[in-house]
């Protein structure tokens, strides 16, 4: 695009389709782009302002000046649609200005969300007194935690019992967030109530206890609270309780059950702390590997895309027995007793839940161009795709090279397999790659490990669509070698039944179908 920044603008925002040329300018974001915002905003249209904001808080922190100057010169609705940005984006208002803003707007949804990110506890009695405002105490309750003001946690607390529904499940998740054990006794008395589901209030005293009960899948009676409340009510939370794993039971050479409690979690799939400005206080889910968010991988959503976006590479630690984990699946057949045995530290870092174990042979290739990849094409491969293939379809590209099987998985709902690394795979070490491209050749079969889990989706409620998702734990250079050779990979998947999300409950039958398939 040529001309001054001015002329971009201009013509971006006479553009039909208009978000995509904003988010292109916005990557490109020219040094004088912020003034030209300003500039332009106060005299723009409603629909054009909306633009224009939007485009000033992707430009980030140095943005922030410009935000402030057009906070102060603003009537009030542009002043809440800026400050609504403002929270969305995670910018930081100072002090001073919110507090003139707090005298100028009255006590508004976009302001307590600021305040919450302010990081000044100076905010946390004006929060607190807002904790029995009807509309704004969920939005109030979250800003506390954000500022994690403690001493608000017990009156929080004591609020639960007066509220149901999503205020229940937000004043729990803050609770949570605020990780004051002074909560636990609070909580636990919510479960034996039962007026509300317990799951919101079983994720928070994990968080806050460091224990993790096991739960049925499927109740005998249907009823997940009674457990739920038994296996709290057994605990003795003062006493520490290491990873017990339950036996393992083989239902073939290649596959296996076997169950975790009380696992310490560090590799699993968990909700991420609600976004500012969200009234949900639970949907977005990362991956999480030694405690660093890896990928972003969607939410329990049934009607939306399948995604894998990487957020960052997870630390190179040394894993306890490690040296043994990769003697066992040097040369892998089936699941004996050495490959169990050799796997149970890292099944330690897992979450309680309900495992199986399946060795597979995959037809993977590397995708190193984002076109290529399941997770862009699956769109165009849908009946009627012209009206859900956008003009910028490289925003389903996951950020990394990455592994596929090179066909679709068969079936009659659409099923697609991706494999994405846990560490870069352009630093792969050439030398180790060959060795294995030359054990490959000579009919060896060392086997990857990835955690895996499935999707089954209706995508806009209009078109049903399965994801097998797997995330590699080590292995990196023997898929690399698999692909190069054009030999399937060996790869041992262990799969949390908790972490299977569908239409089905316990193991989804969509699981079941996807791995008979393989």
């Amino acid at each position: 695009m040529n001309g001054t920044t001015r002329a971009r603008l201009d013509k971006v925002l006479a553009a039909d389709g208009s978000w995509s040329a904003l988010v292109a300018l916005a990557e490109d974001a020219p040094a004088d782009l912020p003034a030209e915002i300003e500039a332009r905003h106060g005299r723009a249209a409603k629909d054009e302002r909306r633009h224009l904001t939007w485009l000033l808080g992707a430009l980030g922190e140095p943005a922030v000046p410009v935000f402030r100057r057009l906070l102060a010169e603003s009537g009030d609705d542009a002043a809440k649609e800026l400050l609504g940005t403002t929270v969305q984006r995670g910018l930081r208002i100072p002090v001073a200005e919110l507090h003139r803003l707090a005298e100028r707007l009255g006590p508004v949804e976009p302001l307590v969300d600021a305040m919450g990110l302010s990081g000044d506890a100076g905010f946390a009695p004006f929060l607190g007194g807002l904790l029995d405002h009807e509309r704004l105490r969920g939005r109030a309750v979250m800003a506390l935690a954000r500022l994690g003001a403690r001493e608000w946690t017990v009156p929080v607390a004591e609020r639960l019992p007066g509220l149901t529904g999503l205020e229940h499940g937000v004043f729990v998740v803050a609770l949570e967030l605020l990780g004051d054990p002074a909560a636990i006794p609070h909580l636990l008395r919510e479960l034996e109530a039962n007026r509300e589901p317990g799951g919101d209030v079983h994720h928070a005293l994990v968080a806050l206890t460091g224990q993790h009960p096991l739960l049925p899948l499927t109740p005998p009676d249907g009823d997940h609270g009674g457990p739920l409340r038994r296996a709290w009510s057994e605990r003795r939370l003062d006493v520490p309780r290491p990873p017990s794993l339950g036996p393992v039971a083989l239902d073939s050479p290649r596959r296996a059950r076997f169950t975790v409690e009380d696992g310490r979690g560090g590799i699993r799939i968990d909700y991420d702390p609600p976004a500012p400005g969200s009234s949900w206080p639970r949907w977005d889910k990362s991956l999480r590997i030694d405690g660093e968010r890896v990928y972003h991988v969607g939410s329990d959503c049934g009607t939306c895309e399948t995604t894998m976006t990487l957020l960052g590479w997870s630390p190179q630690r040394a894993r306890e027995g490690a040296d043994r984990l990769r003697t066992a699946l040097a040369d892998v057949d089936d699941l004996c007793s050495d490959v169990l045995d050799a796997i149970a530290p890292l099944t330690e870092e897992l979450p309680t839940g309900h495992y199986r174990a399946h060795l597979t042979d995959l037809a993977l290739e590397r995708v190193t161009d984002p076109a290529a990849s399941w997770l862009v094409r699956r769109r165009a491969l849908r009946e009627d795709a012209e009206q859900y293939v956008t003009d910028a379809p490289l925003d389903d590209w996951p950020g990394t090279t990455h592994f596929q099987l090179r066909d679709r998985i068969p079936g009659e709902t659409p099923t697609y397999g991706v494999l994405l690394p846990s560490q870069p795979l352009d630093a792969l070490d050439a030398d180790t790659v060959s060795r294995y491209i030359s054990a490959i050749t000579a009919g060896h079969r060392p086997a990857a490990l990835a955690l895996a889990w499935v999707e089954d989706i209706y995508v806009q409620a209009e078109y049903p669509e399965r994801f097998l998702a797997a995330a590699v734990l080590d292995g990196h250079h023997k898929l690399a070698a698999y692909a190069a050779a054009g030999v399937p990979a060996r790869v041992l998947l262990l799969s949390r039944a908790e972490d299977n999300w569908g239409p089905e409950t316990g193991w989804s039958k969509a699981f079941d179908e996807v791995l008979g398939q393989l």
